[in-house]
């Protein structure tokens, strides 16, 4: 599927308008665009679906919006994500978008959505944990779809004194180039595991 521009998915797990994690994710996008990939930026607000229910699924069908994102899913090669931490663990949001993804639908079969695709993590947070936790939840999920999750991952810790005046632009240039780095490590492996291909 893939040609000479690996193809990312980009979203995070938070569904607040000026979360942390969308700030610190638009960050590693720009690593993974100077890196020759063509980034898609979604907001998990945009795919409300209810919770999974195979009960429901099998009743009402398959929700419309997770059918978007199977979509948009089989479309990309590799996945951006940022997860904050709630209670120690990934968001439910996140989570349930997952679980519906990975399920199979009258249009996608399931070893076509997740499986081969390669991940980049990262997370932010106000406090001096970063959000961390939530990343090893997150891996362990990810992995279980079929997901190869890069080793490496960004935790950006006291993440409100890092961005300028404007809430948006990184202004702390060594966290900046992590995030960046992340972005392009991920084009870097997509390029290589389809060079083997």
């Amino acid at each position: 599927m893939m040609n000479s521009r690996p193809k990312i998915l980009a979203f995070a797990g938070s569904l607040r308008e000026r979360s942390l994690n969308k700030r610190v994710l638009k960050t590693a996008i720009r690593g993974a665009e100077k890196a020759g990939a063509e980034v898609t930026y979604i907001d998990l607000r945009d795919y409300p679906m209810p919770m999974y229910n195979s009960d429901d699924h099998e009743r009402d069908g398959f929700d419309e919006k997770a059918l978007k994102l199977q979509g948009l899913l089989t479309e990309h090669d590799g996945l951006l994500i940022a997860s904050p931490e709630y209670n120690g663990s990934l968001p439910a949001a996140l989570k349930n978008a997952i679980d519906w993804a990975s399920r199979p639908s009258d249009r996608y079969e399931r070893s076509r959505i997740f499986q081969g695709k390669v991940a980049a993590m990262m997370t932010a947070s106000p406090g001096s944990l970063g959000g961390v936790r939530s990343l090893a939840h997150l891996r362990g999920v990810l992995t279980s779809v079929g997901v190869v999750v890069l080793p490496q991952e960004v935790a950006v810790t006291f993440a409100e004194d890092k961005f300028a005046s404007d809430g948006w632009e990184m202004a702390d240039e060594r966290m900046k180039g992590n995030l960046e780095a992340l972005g392009a490590a991920l084009v870097e492996m997509l390029r290589r595991m389809h060079a083997s291909n």
